[in-house]
């Protein structure tokens, strides 16, 4: 930094523009013990008594001057005073010389550049062009500019580090010669180089020299420190900066910036996505400094893109563009523009094939894993006994061990495993935690090669809000650990790149989690094969609208909304599930039979509207796939909601795949599922369910069939009420006024249930029966 920083500077600076007088070396005739004929520096020699030199008090031409004669090769003559050289100041130094006898010389303005420690700055030009003189008598006149920066006209380029000079003259050429010198005078003639001073300062005037190759961080910096609010010119030239550079004013750019990607780059005035491209010139290179500068300053808490398209022609690793933070904890926002998705094989996903043990005891871990050094984090797995949706967390490649996000339901033993890593825009997992991060107003344009956003594997509260997700190639956001801790999704848009695809060939996933406390609210999903696979509990589903149908006549539909726990605590309200379905398994338990705790439960479905179009009959809209045995429903609430079918009727809503397992129908409580509507559905189910039962001829025992009527295809398990309509009759067509006592679970699947009369009787009675 310049010893002229601060107030100091400023004052000088002022007083050299404004009153350049003090800027000039005293008069011969003051004494020439001033004067040296070295170098001007302390102690040496000095013109006061020396036989080659003498004041002339009143020459024609110069009035009082100095008349020197030259006996050394080099004659030299420096003022022993420091003229100081200020950061941004241009200082003209100027002599008129004649010859009066004598072999004539050569003459050139000439000075000694000194730092602040009072010693020497070699390695740079000390003096000006030399000028002939050709005759005796006549008057030439010699001049050179001293300044900081590499103007056009400045003989000598000092950059910052010089803070004073001792100036003067040399005669060269031939020795023998009399000269007279006027006195000197030093200018500051900065006007001419920067025509308002007080608006801006530029770098080149500190010593920035913008050839892309000499480090020019502490003219950088020293034109911050002059600037004191006012605007930094970073004027034509490619810069190159090789340390962290914060401005604390405002930046202009008209040249461009590079610097190592671990090097900071902060504008804590004009922060903005337009000032850093105005910076480095490339659009993500651009985006990457702003990041990186965002999450290591604390004067600004959002990046706003500005609405502009940046194209991405690579994967972003967000914490290698901040390689100084492997976690982050404060709020911060990205808004405001678009990233557009260029390149091709970059794109492609890395797959990895390798065999490894699974025990259930250690249920996230793969051991013996060969090959472990080539899997990268963040990779998809599948294999036998996979549950949807695992990704690796992290991997010890010592103990060739890889950590995954969830357990396997079905894997115990030695297998190969397949590792597909998809390649991510905005790739957080290099984080070891990242919290309270916001994505807002982006539109990630994936153009069917890129996913979207890649979570760190541990972190709280990231918010993606009002974003556009538009046909990403694999996933939209994904969660390979823990980064999904209270995930915020809000009125976002994702857009399909498997649109002309089957349903049941698609293979693309919007939104995945793992741990608790999600919340998906108003957002909108196209033909993706999952809207969502949710993997941990105490979620929130709210008014999204998730589609997945295609142009299949009696087609396949998929799950719209995965839940892979059989104890989500997970409220499900005023979503539009078109064309797909609610699966509800546990394919993220290790031992996924049912041993105790909570089977499927806490669950709400409540005032949605399932809607289906072109489908196979057997299509159900809310479907439980238990992956082990012994499971039962103990806790569902299907309330309000509005199930259609179009173009076809569909059997009915509700099923249970028994690709794994059935549910125990034998238990159950807490299920209820009223107050819905049913179009084009054969079999509409309620819990409870009325059934009117007419029985036509004397019986003592009659038999209420619930006839599939009971959710799931139900026991019927218990009998809240029956009501008689009318009167019931005996043989003797007598009135009879005593009540039947009702056994449950009978016929072969348990779903009747038997009303005993104390005599046959027959009329008609209305039963509220019970699955649980």
């Amino acid at each position: 930094m310049s010893p002229w920083a601060g107030g100091k500077e400023r004052e000088i600076m002022n007083k050299a523009i404004t009153d350049g007088v003090l800027l000039m070396p005293p008069a011969f005739a003051d004494g020439l013990d001033v004067w040296s004929s070295g170098d001007g520096t302390p102690g040496s020699d000095t013109y006061d008594g020396a036989v080659n030199a003498a004041l002339v008090p009143s020459d024609a031409d110069f009035g009082g001057c100095l008349e020197l004669v030259k006996t050394e090769a080099t004659q030299k003559l420096r003022h022993m005073g420091q003229t100081p050289i200020l950061p941004g100041c241009y200082l003209q130094v100027k002599a008129r010389v004649k010859a009066v006898s004598g072999a004539l010389p050569d003459v050139r303005i000439a000075a000694w550049a000194g730092n602040g420690s009072n010693a020497h700055v070699g390695g740079l030009v000390e003096v000006g062009p030399d000028v002939s003189i050709t005759s005796y008598g006549d008057i030439v006149e010699v001049s050179a500019i001293i300044g900081g920066g590499a103007r056009g006209g400045v003989d000598m380029v000092w950059g910052d580090e010089v803070v004073y000079a001792h100036v003067g003259l040399d005669l060269t050429g031939a020795i023998g010669g009399v000269v007279r010198i006027d006195d000197l005078e030093v200018i500051d003639i900065t006007s001419a180089y920067l025509r308002d001073m007080m608006d801006w300062v530029d770098v080149r005037d500190f010593g920035a020299v913008g050839d892309g190759v000499t480090d020019d961080s502490a003219a950088f910096a020293a034109a911050n420190d002059a600037a004191d609010g006012r605007e930094v010119l970073v004027s034509e030239g490619t810069y190159f900066l090789d340390a962290d550079m914060t401005f604390t004013t405002p930046v202009r750019f008209v040249g461009t910036v590079t610097m190592p990607t671990d090097k900071l780059f902060g504008l804590t005035k004009n922060f903005d996505y337009q000032s850093y491209f105005d910076a480095f010139g490339n659009e993500r290179l651009a985006f990457e400094k702003a990041f990186q500068s965002l999450l290591n300053n604390a004067d600004h808490e959002s990046l706003d893109l500005g609405g502009r398209r940046i194209t991405i022609d690579g994967p972003m690793d967000m914490q290698a563009v901040v390689p100084n933070r492997t976690q982050y904890a404060q709020r911060r926002v990205i808004r405001n523009g678009q990233f557009y998705v260029t390149g091709d094989t970059v794109w492609d996903p890395e797959v990895v094939t390798s065999t490894a043990t699974y025990n259930a005891s250690n249920s996230k871990t793969l051991s013996n894993v060969t090959n472990v050094a080539n899997i990268p984090v963040g990779s998809l797995v599948t294999g036998n006994g996979v549950g949807r949706e695992i990704y690796v967390r992290s991997k010890n490649e010592a103990a060739q061990e890889v950590t995954l996000s969830q357990p396997l339901f079905d894997a115990e033993g030695v297998q190969t495993y397949t590792f597909t890593r998809f390649k991510y825009v905005m790739d957080f997992s290099g984080f070891d935690k990242i919290q309270s991060f916001e994505v807002e107003g982006i539109e990630f344009l994936c153009n069917s090669k890129a996913s979207g956003i890649l979570l760190a594997p541990s972190g709280l509260l990231f918010h993606v809000r009002n974003c556009h997700f538009t046909r990403p190639a694999h996933r939209g956001i994904t969660s390979h650990g823990g980064g999904c801790q209270g995930l915020l999704v809000d009125h976002c848009n994702f857009n399909t790149a498997e649109g002309g695809t089957r349903a049941q060939d698609r293979q693309s996933v919007a939104i995945n989690s793992n741990s608790n406390d999600v919340k998906l609210r108003s957002n909108r999903a196209s033909q993706f094969r999952h809207f969502a696979v949710i993997g941990g509990t105490n979620a929130t589903v709210i008014g999204n609208h998730f589609f997945q149908g295609d142009g299949e006549t009696g087609g396949v539909r998929t799950a719209g909304l995965l839940i892979a726990v059989s104890h989500p605590i997970l409220t499900f309200d005023g979503n539009y599930v078109d064309n797909c379905s609610i699966e509800w398994t546990n394919e993220y338990s290790a031992v996924p039979s049912f041993n105790g705790g909570f089977s499927f439960s806490s669950l709400s479905v409540t005032d949605s509207v399932f809607l289906s179009g072109d489908v196979a009959p057997w299509t159900g809209f809310i479907v439980i796939k238990p992956h082990g045995s012994g499971h039962y429903l103990g806790g569902l609430t299907v309330t309000g909601n509005k199930f259609r079918s179009v173009h076809g009727a569909v059997d009915r809503v509700d099923q249970v795949d028994t690709t794994f397992a059935d549910l125990d129908k034998t238990k159950g409580k807490h299920v209820l599922f009223e107050g819905n509507s049913f179009h084009a559905i054969t079999t509409p189910v309620h819990n409870p369910v009325l059934i009117e039962h007419d029985q036509n001829s004397h019986a003592s025992t009659w038999v209420v069939e619930t006839e599939g009527r009971l959710p799931f295809g139900w026991r019927a398990r218990a009998v809240e009420a029956v009501v008689m309509k009318g009167k019931i009759k005996n043989t003797s067509n007598v009135t009879e006024y005593t009540m039947p006592y009702v056994s449950v679970e009978e016929g072969s699947d348990g779903s009747d249930v038997h009303l005993n009369w104390e005599k046959s009787v027959k009329g008609t009675v209305w039963t509220k029966i019970r699955m649980d």
